[in-house]
Formats: C-alpha cells, structure tokens, sequence
C-alpha cells in the first residue's frame, strides 16, 4: 500500500489529481484491481496521499530538531513547510470540494502540525533564540496565507517572505542568557 501512496503522489504531482488510475497502476507496477481494493474510491487514494505527505512534513520536525540548534531547525522546518504548501496546490481543489473524504483532513493536519511546530517553538524560545508568544496556529495560517502567490509552483517568494517571518520572531527575543537566567529563576 505504500509503494501506491507514493507512486499516486508523484502522478499526482505531474499530472494532477485526476490521473487515471491505469497510469498509477503501471507505474506501481500493479493492476488497477490492487488500487480499488485498497482504495476504493479515489478520493480514499488521495486522502492517504495527503495524510502521507502531512506525516513527512510533521516528522521532519523532530529530525531537524535532532540535527540543529533550536532557532535554525524552526527555520529550516517552516522553509519545509513552505515547500509542503507550495507542492500541495494540485491537492487544494480536491481537498475543498465538499467531498465527505476529505472531512477530516483538516483536523488531522491540525493535529499533525501543530504540535511539531509548537516544540520547535519551545526549544527556540528556551534557547533565547525567539520570541515567547509565537502561536503555532498562526504561524501554520500565516505561513499558507505567503505561499498564495506562489500558485505557479515557484516556491521562492513564499520562501523569502517566509524568512522574514521567521526574522520577526526573533524580535524581543529574550537571547541566550537571559533564557539560561529565566529557567534558572527559583519559584
């Protein structure tokens, strides 16, 4: 089953979201039989290609956070997520259609991102690195709302005015020794 959710994920991303079936199939080396009885419609095919994508982009953050200081994995994840929003324009249309399929997609990216965005967020304020009131929420909105321009597939604006954002957080940053100090501090 994951071979399909990767293979319809790269048809999709070339030739869209209404591929036929046949195509996925050949390429995952498969009859169309094996797809519909493992997604039976195919909206189920792209709902798990969806929930594929937002569980890659969700554990990148503990990776990043394994591999970086805590101010640098927050940027190179939200730079992560630039590219997870800009690669996922093809799936929007779909995703807003009203189809009952998609229903729960919005609360399981929720629940995928927000926590993986709020612990980068912690170990970036405890480093001193940002500032103390970033919201996951918004930033997760803020970020969507500067990849819109992007729709012609071309992340680097979004990533640019991504940066910024990221900058801003940094703004009254309380710095590393003031956050050491902060920790400290007896109740």
């Amino acid at each position: 089953m994951e071979t399909l959710v990767r293979t319809a994920r790269d048809v999709f991303a070339t030739s869209g979201v209404e591929a036929p079936m046949r195509e996925i199939a050949e390429k995952a080396g498969v009859g169309v039989g094996t797809i519909y009885r493992n997604f039976p419609q195919r909206s189920d095919l792209i709902a798990a290609v969806f929930r594929s994508e937002v569980d890659a982009c969700a554990d990148a953050a503990a990776s990043l956070a394994a591999a970086f200081p805590p101010g640098e994995a927050l940027d190179r994840w939200m730079q992560r997520y630039v590219d997870f929003i800009v690669a996922k324009r093809g799936l929007a249309a779909a995703l807003h259609s009203g189809d009952p399929a998609f229903e729960a997609l919005p609360a399981y990216f929720d629940s995928r991102f927000e926590p993986a965005l709020q612990r980068l967020l912690d170990a970036a304020v405890t480093a001193g690195e940002i500032r103390p009131d970033a919201n996951p929420y918004d930033l997760l909105r803020a970020v969507a709302s500067l990849c819109m321009p992007s729709s012609n597939g071309d992340p680097s604006a979004a990533r640019r005015l991504v940066a910024l954002l990221v900058d801003g957080l940094r703004y009254r940053a309380a710095g590393p020794e003031r956050a050491a100090s902060l920790r400290h501090k007896p109740d």
